[in-house]
């Protein structure tokens, strides 16, 4: 197995001048790069992957080298240690890995083109030129770039260009700057620009085929949020634009290259006139998530990927801080409770989970480190756990202080704590460290003890079993009365619980905001007085009591069944923050029926039982004087209603397709998923199959395209099930970037389910070959768990993956959605009864 060598040991660049011939015709590169630096030996390396090695020359004269691709170097031998300067001169071919530079392809007027653009987090800088591919190895970068250049193209980078002479581009040098942030692209592009108050030139750029009007959103939001940021942090942005570039290609989300940060297009374009606010929130967060990075993750960086979270938890809090100051109206914090908050408490209670801080000893294991459930989101919940604690003054003053300590360099965790703790006057880094460097989290249980105590114990919480390990962390209680701040030890009582109980005149209850990474377990006395009191609770604390019920029955800490009746409590509520967690309660119900057999049917019942009030009061079509909360709740109880077979949903989301058939693009944004949905479920034919397809292939409405994705693989018929399938690997119709959701959607479908597992075993070869080194690899693994349930496909999902589990970047993933489905198998068997009892007297 191969480990990591750190090059910046034995040289440390000072400034790259990097010259790249990019051919788009003949697929080329051909490239010459210039560091100057300072080697402490005199056999030195520096990162390179895939690329063909021609000449190094060291202060003017051709020196010895050898390329070692195993180690992704090539091995330098120099006549002496101290200041140099090595040019290197290299070719290698231009391909569609999505890595490094690569080619973006979309269709304008009938015609394939071609953007080229560039992704080098996380070690892909090494395959666009020879560099120290390492988060400390910071230097700075004089970009020169020539290409196949055509009338009217637009060329871009991190800083604005210089001159053009000969056909090529050259760039203003950089600041100091990691290596994986340079980045570049250039075609056929249309843009919208403005400035900050504070003189920041801000652009979204995008290719020709979208509509003008599609970048307006996003520009709004990038220059809004930059003010924001530059006041919340008190730090200048420090570069003198911001471009956001949507590309058609793009297999992360987003990346945050300084300066020049790019976007899969869903993530940056929308129609002004028909897009549904979860996606505008959607894409606003994304922005802000990314422009967040431009201090914190850019200005300052990580020393190590160990640290990762430092970039990316942060980012994931600050985006949600900045959209609720942008548009409060939007309560945006509600979204993150929906999110990432149940993403977290998800992942985190598998045994064998990493933790947020996590060590990298093998190349490969890097990518894996982006677990968006932990590093982000829980990385996140972390962050607003301090916020919380340590309150927004102290917050902005910590961070004024970290980039000034910190600017143009590197950092770790403690370097943050410390800045946070010294304005604060907490000892951050305390309390911060048990939540760090452990995996998982507590649940919190509280009793009343036979002598009238109020007593609250904390554990590890684990789903599907995990082995106790004594584990104990600070935890911020955020009781409504009689707690301390922090609990720290494994056991702790409050008093007496009826004194507590008279003076303070309401239930007691702990995580008040569920802010803190911990669930509740209250014994049967203490809950009962919530539920009786449950009118009185906010959204939150409701979604809270539903959410945390559905994980201790995960865990089979209460019986499943008990969740029946707090569906049916709660099935009228406005709030989607309550409506969001219990559809996804409902929905794992499905898990307990088998499909056709008469408890499937009573299901049905029951979620039209759920539902109808709800379909009745919003109905299909959306209207003006919807608030917020009627927007994001309709898609939940018309998607319940179409489980149903609600008879009168059907007929009225069928109009709605014949009555915009010449123009799918029309039907209301908010319920056109749906839409389309029913017409696949209820009305499927290879002619509307085709439709859709075809529309899918020729729309460049990114929200239109998931629309589509999210109805086709509801068929059932099996030859266009294998049709659809076989287009898995046809980039012409289903992008890699977009396969995974293609994959998750026809899997979920039990009537295609055999096509598509049958596909991933049958094709994994290939499946490696095309997404093997991209950071999300690892997670049509996780999603074949999320979905798989039963016995038999818990014995295929170990017959295929266990030769694979020693697959570097692969081990713990499989360890864990091994445990994930053992779980929810031993959960449907021991369970099953009870849930179906259950369901059978709610209808």
């Amino acid at each position: 197995m191969a480990k990591i060598e750190r090059f910046y040991d034995t040289f440390q660049p000072e400034h790259y001048d990097v010259y790249v011939d990019v051919d788009r015709a003949k697929k080329t590169i051909v490239g010459e790069t210039t560091i100057t630096g300072t080697a402490t030996q005199s056999e030195i390396s520096v990162n390179q992957k895939y690329l063909v090695i021609d000449e190094v020359i060291a202060d003017g004269k051709p020196v010895e080298f050898k390329t070692d691709n195993d180690a992704e170097a090539v091995r330098i031998t120099l006549p002496n240690e101290g200041k140099v300067e090595l040019r290197i001169k290299y070719h290698t071919d231009l391909t569609d890995t999505l890595m490094g530079i690569y080619p973006s392809y979309y269709e304008l007027n009938g015609k394939k083109q071609q953007i080229i653009g560039t992704q080098f987090e996380t070690t892909f800088a090494r395959q666009a030129f020879p560099c120290v591919d390492e988060p400390e190895a910071k230097a700075t970068f004089s970009l020169a770039i020539k290409f196949d250049e055509k009338p009217g193209e637009t060329i871009l980078a991190n800083m604005p260009e210089d001159h053009e002479a000969g056909g090529i581009h050259y760039f203003e040098p950089t600041v100091k700057m990691s290596t994986y942030l340079v980045a570049f692209a250039f075609g056929d592009l249309q843009s919208k620009l403005t400035t900050t108050d504070s003189g920041v030139k801000v652009g979204v750029f995008a290719t020709k085929a979208h509509k003008a009007d599609e970048l307006d959103f996003a520009l709004d939001i990038a220059k809004r949020a930059i003010e924001f940021y530059e006041d919340f942090y008190q730090t200048p942005y420090p570069l003198p634009h911001s471009w956001q570039l949507a590309l058609p290609d793009f297999s992360a989300g987003a990346m945050e290259n300084w300066g020049l940060i790019t976007y899969r297009e869903a993530y940056l374009l929308l129609d002004p006139n028909n897009t549904p606010l979860d996606t505008k929130e959607l894409v606003a967060t994304v922005i802000t998530h990314e422009l967040a990075h431009q201090w914190f993750g850019d200005l300052v960086t990580m020393k190590w990927w160990d640290d990762l979270w430092l970039n990316e938890s942060f980012a994931n809090m600050m985006e949600y801080v900045s959209v609720d100051a942008l548009n409060p109206e939007w309560n945006v914090w509600e979204l993150f409770q929906m999110s990432d908050v149940p993403a977290a408490l998800n992942r985190d209670a598998t045994d064998g989970v990493q933790s947020v801080h996590v060590a990298v000893n093998n190349p490969a294991e890097i990518d894996s480190l982006f677990d968006g459930a932990i590093v982000y989101a829980k990385g996140a919940r972390m962050l607003v756990m301090v916020r919380a604690l340590i309150g927004d003054k102290a917050l902005r003053e910590g961070l004024k202080n970290y980039f000034a300590a910190h600017k143009f360099g590197n950092s770790t965790g403690a370097d943050l704590w410390k800045a946070l703790g010294d304005a604060s006057g907490i000892n951050v880094g305390e309390i911060m460290k048990s939540w760090l460097d452990q995996p998982g989290y507590p649940v919190v249980t509280v009793s009343v003890n036979d002598a009238g105590q109020l007593v609250l114990k904390q554990q590890q919480f684990f789903i599907g079993g995990g082995e106790d390990k004594g584990r104990t962390w600070q935890i911020p209680l955020n009781g409504n009365y009689g707690t301390p701040q922090i609990m720290k030890d494994k056991k702790l009582t409050l008093g007496d619980y009826k004194a507590l109980r008279t003076e303070n005149g309401e239930p007691f209850r702990l995580n008040v905001e569920n802010n803190s990474h911990f669930i509740v377990q209250y014994d049967d006395k203490l809950l009962k007085d919530i539920l009786q009191h449950a009118d009185q609770l906010d959204p939150i604390s409701k979604r809270q009591l539903l959410q945390d019920s559905q994980l201790l029955a995960s865990a089979q800490r209460l019986s499943y069944a008990d969740l029946i009746p707090l569906l049916v409590e709660f099935a009228n509520d406005e709030s989607v923050a309550v409506i969001s967690v219990l559809y996804r309660i409902a929905n794992s119900l499905k898990q307990f029926v088998i499909a056709g057999s008469p408890e499937e049917q009573e299901l049905r019942e029951f979620f039209d039982n759920l539902s109808r009030k709800q379909v009745k009061r919003l109905d299909w079509t959306p209207k003006a004087t919807d608030s917020n909360d009627d927007q994001l709740v309709r898609p939940y109880v018309l998607n319940a209603s179409l489980y149903a077979h609600d008879a009168v949903s059907i007929a009225q989301a069928h109009e709605l397709f014949e009555d915009n058939d010449d123009d799918l693009t029309q039907i209301p944004a908010a319920v056109r998923g749906l839409v389309l949905k029913n017409e696949v479920l209820n009305f499927s034919s290879k002619g509307l199959f085709d439709k859709l397809m075809k529309a899918y292939h020729e729309t460049v409405d990114p929200s239109f395209k998931q629309d589509i994705c999210m109805a086709v693989p509801n068929v059932t018929d099996p030859e266009l099930v294998k049709s659809l399938v076989n287009d898995f690997e046809n980039a012409d119709v289903i992008k890699p970037q977009d396969l995974r959701a293609w994959y998750r959607g026809v899997l979920a479908n039990e009537e295609s389910q055999q096509f598509a597992w049958d596909w991933i075993r049958n094709e994994w070869s290939w499946l490696e070959a095309t997404v093997g080194g991209d950071m999300e690899f690892a997670t049509f693994i996780t999603v074949t768990a999320n979905v798989f349930h039963t016995p038999e496909r818990l014995a295929e999902f170990n017959a295929f993956f266990d030769p694979k589990v020693d697959t570097p970047g692969l081990t713990r993933e499989i360890k864990m959605d091994k445990k994930l489905i053992t779980g929810k198998v031993d959960l449907v068997e021991k369970e099953k009864t009870a849930v179906n009892d259950a369901v059978a007297k709610e209808v």
